[in-house]
């Protein structure tokens, strides 16, 4: 039997991941594929954005595509479609998987190469990587995670390209080219591009990759007990002592480094009062903004029978309307990614703006 190609799709948080998988998931293409989507925090807030009518865990797309939102254990994931595609239950050719925007895309990589149940049926095809226009050199400098998402890429797509001009795609890509000369490197917009940019490329060239990291075979070798952050997915019964609707905060080792990025959620039932909460994102952009890496939510409004979805990265935000409520509970959800953010002050001045 063939082995299934797997696409990863990598790139720094507000890149532009869940607009291009949004795009996969609802054009006319014909393909049949199934995309994993994880996100980094305690919400799956991209199930909200991605599959507006549904809140099964595997939804079927009417253009033969399939939405897995499965949180935990890739390995886990990947073997569930398998079997229920071999049960008959669901239909998919190919498979894509968004890595969360703070992760490595190595480890994830890794799994198509460690573990033989996963090796039997899938072969990796190629890691994706979109980098922002507007904020990649930014993020490149900042983040080592930027630059292992580059460094391990078959494509790069440089998004957001109309928010800059053309001088800085420019260098942009000249700095990409030096950082990772072997990977193509094109512009899109809106996530719209063709898929064939994107599957069977065929790129993932292991000798290439241990080239850029000698131990990409290795496990890491850090304590799992004092790592802080999961292995596995927690329940809201579970009882390892920690609080599910505090900030966490998840470290990233490698050889020595160590990066912190802090999550936190907002939630409530209550609806917002539309004007105060534009007025008091207002000011904590112009504040904060270039804490905030990457913030989402699906908002309850006061007087509004459909969600409202919420996107940013630093300074920019956008809305959109989702789903109807229908029988959907109404509350928001709101997370937020960033370095050094008030928590408090964000937390207590949202609290201001419901009704």
């Amino acid at each position: 039997m063939a082995l299934i190609p797997v696409t990863i799709l990598s790139g720094f948080l507000g890149s532009g991941k869940t607009t291009l998988l949004k795009h996969i998931l609802h054009e006319n293409h014909g393909k049949k594929i199934a995309v994993i989507e994880n996100e980094f925090g305690e919400e799956n807030i991209d199930n909200d954005i991605l599959v507006q009518d549904s809140n099964e865990q595997i939804v079927q797309m009417s253009n033969g595509c399939v939405c897995c939102t499965i949180r935990g254990d890739l390995v886990k994931a990947l073997n569930d479609l398998f079997d229920q595609r071999q049960a008959k239950k669901i239909q998919f050719d190919r498979v894509v998987i968004e890595t969360t925007g703070v992760a490595n895309p190595g480890p994830v990589a890794q799994t198509f190469f460690m573990d033989d149940e996963v090796a039997s049926h899938y072969i990796l095809d190629a890691i994706v990587t979109l980098v922002d226009a507007k904020h990649g050199n930014q993020q490149l400098d900042q983040q080592e995670e930027a630059q292992q998402q580059v460094g391990f890429a078959d494509r790069i797509f440089i998004t957001k390209t109309d928010l800059v001009n053309e001088q800085a795609v420019s260098a942009l890509k000249h700095r990409l080219m030096h950082m990772n000369p072997r990977a193509p490197i094109s512009g899109i917009s809106q996530g719209a591009v063709s898929l064939d940019q994107v599957l069977d490329l065929r790129g993932f060239n292991l000798n290439d990759k241990l080239e850029i990291d000698p131990h990409f075979l290795e496990q890491e070798d850090h304590d799992h007990e004092n790592c802080g952050h999961d292995h596995h997915e927690h329940g809201p019964d579970c009882n390892h002592g920690h609080d599910h609707g505090q900030a966490q905060t998840i470290q990233f080792m490698r050889k020595g480094h160590t990066d912190k990025i802090q999550s936190f959620v907002f939630r409530s039932d209550r609806p917002f009062d539309t004007q105060k909460l534009e007025d008091f994102l207002g000011g904590i952009l112009s504040v904060f903004g270039a804490k905030m890496l990457r913030y989402k939510g699906v908002l309850y409004i006061k007087g509004n029978a459909r969600k409202v979805i919420i996107q940013g990265v630093h300074e920019m935000m956008g809305t959109d309307l989702g789903a109807p409520w229908g029988k959907d509970k109404k509350e928001t959800r709101m997370v937020f990614i960033g370095k050094d953010l008030p928590k408090d002050v964000l937390l207590g001045g949202l609290e201001t703006c419901l009704v």
